[in-house]
């Protein structure tokens, strides 16, 4: 697999589960607001996608291992996977209620998470338990940590 490819689809698919959870959970949780969580879900794939690959590709041209074509394609692979992914979550917000949306989110990103795992640590020669548990408990902490952060902000009553 190419590097920039590898790379790209690495970042890109961990970032877009992570962060499109997050946002989705601490949106719900303080409006209640399928637009403002179909809002979220579009501002994390056009601007946390850009922002995502701008970092990815200034951090490899840091490290200075990669060939210039390899950097150009880890950012154009990062921005297109963590995009796709990301907007992959608008299905079960659109097709369903928001909290069944939620559940079926959580499932969806899960099974990416899991599947990405465990090909990393096949790939690394680890143990795929371990992996997973490292990368979901990261992952359920981010859920955690935001759906109560929606919870405070919609006890504020700002609005």
């Amino acid at each position: 697999m190419l590097k920039g490819l590898k790379i790209g689809l690495g970042f890109g698919l961990a970032s877009a589960v992570i962060t499109t959870l997050g946002l989705m959970l601490g949106l719900a949780a303080s409006t209640g607001s399928k637009l403002v969580v179909i809002a979220g879900i579009l501002t994390i794939a056009i601007a946390d996608s850009f922002s995502d690959a701008l970092g990815v590709h200034i951090a490899k041209e840091s490290e200075g291992n990669l060939s210039p074509r390899e950097v150009w394609q880890a950012t154009f692979f990062t921005f297109l996977f963590k995009a796709l992914f990301a907007l992959s979550f608008l299905i079960p917000v659109i097709l369903l209620p928001i909290n069944l949306a939620l559940y079926a989110s959580l499932v969806w990103g899960a099974i990416i998470l899991v599947l990405q795992s465990y090909k990393l640590a096949r790939d690394n020669g680890t143990k795929a338990r371990e992996v997973i548990f490292e990368h979901f408990t990261i992952a359920v902490l981010v859920m955690v940590l935001t759906y109560f952060a929606g919870r405070f902000i919609s006890g504020l009553n700002l609005v």
